[in-house]
């Protein structure tokens, strides 16, 4: 049976979803949580999810959203967070992205206890907590 209404899809990953496609993807699942399989009743909070996260390839589109309360997207969220930066971490050291010193010299250095070094000659030059060179 074809779909009486076309799939909704993003025009960028940040649109807010309108609220006739949420309602249509809370009905599809039988209003229960994607993650927890809990009735979503009336007044309770929930987001919508992505199934596939938008970081791993998926798109930001009605087939690829569920209901979720927010306490377990939260836990879901978290967990897929070590995952989402390791996979940003390595794209850009591939594209030759560097972290930025917090120095403006390359030759200082900011021990642990605040006190910044001139590495060249090994003297403190600045320090103090908080504060810079």
């Amino acid at each position: 049976m074809p779909r009486a209404v076309p799939e909704w899809i993003a025009k960028h990953p940040d649109q807010k979803v309108p609220p006739r496609v949420r309602l249509r993807v809370l009905e599809r699942f039988d209003r229960k949580c994607y993650l927890s399989s809990r009735p979503i009743r009336d007044g309770d909070s929930w987001e919508l999810e992505h199934i596939k996260p938008l970081i791993l390839g998926g798109e930001h589109r009605e087939s690829n959203m569920a209901p979720a309360l927010v306490e377990p997207h939260k836990v879901k969220t978290a967990a897929e967070k070590k995952i989402k930066s390791k996979i940003a971490r390595t794209a850009k050291r591939a594209a030759g992205i560097k972290k930025k010193s917090s120095l403006s010299h390359p030759y200082l250095k900011r021990r642990m206890d605040g006190t910044v070094i001139d590495t060249r000659t090994g003297k403190i030059v600045g320090g103090g907590k908080g504060g810079r060179a």
